[in-house]
């Protein structure tokens, strides 16, 4: 008799990983007013609570606030061309990624602020909080002529952090 199934494995490739219960992506919508802002970090905070996802404070808040500023950005900047935007969760062994997606087509720069400006380092800040704990940013164009706006950071610091 022979039995169909899997194939044993290649002793040359490690073994297949096996997902781990907190892995995912989750994606919701807001509304493109001021509102967004604490709902979708309240949201990302619960999701990961409750998917019992093994970050560290230090990372929580660092995301928390990227968070907070990606969804400002899109309400501030493109409500009137986006009248809902959309935050995605993606959750991987050693990382969590947050992205937030308008319609509006216009690429957005992290750009040194002037002194006495109070607003405009949003995308500084994110560049410098996923640099400081080894993670990563970008923005990219969607297909239906919109943007995503993303920052990626590992679960734990890849370094230890700065001191003063």
């Amino acid at each position: 008799m022979e039995i169909l199934g899997s194939v044993p494995p290649d002793p040359g490739q490690a073994p297949p990983r096996r997902a781990v219960a907190y892995e995912g992506v989750w994606r919701f919508t807001a509304k493109t007013e001021e509102a967004a802002v604490p709902q979708a970090r309240h949201a990302v905070r619960d999701l990961l609570s409750n998917q019992r996802v093994p970050v560290g404070d230090g990372i929580l808040q660092s995301l928390l606030l990227i968070v907070s500023e990606l969804v400002t950005n899109a309400v501030k900047h493109a409500a009137l061309l986006s009248p809902e935007i959309a935050v995605e969760v993606s959750i991987g062994r050693a990382w969590v990624r947050v992205a937030v997606e308008d319609n509006h087509p216009y690429r957005p720069k992290a750009l040194v602020a002037d002194q006495g400006q109070t607003g405009g380092r949003g995308l500084l800040l994110v560049k410098a909080v996923a640099d400081e704990v080894g993670g990563s940013y970008d923005v990219e164009h969607t297909a239906s002529g919109g943007k995503v706006v993303w920052a990626a950071l590992p679960l734990a610091p890849t370094s230890p952090p700065r001191r003063p």
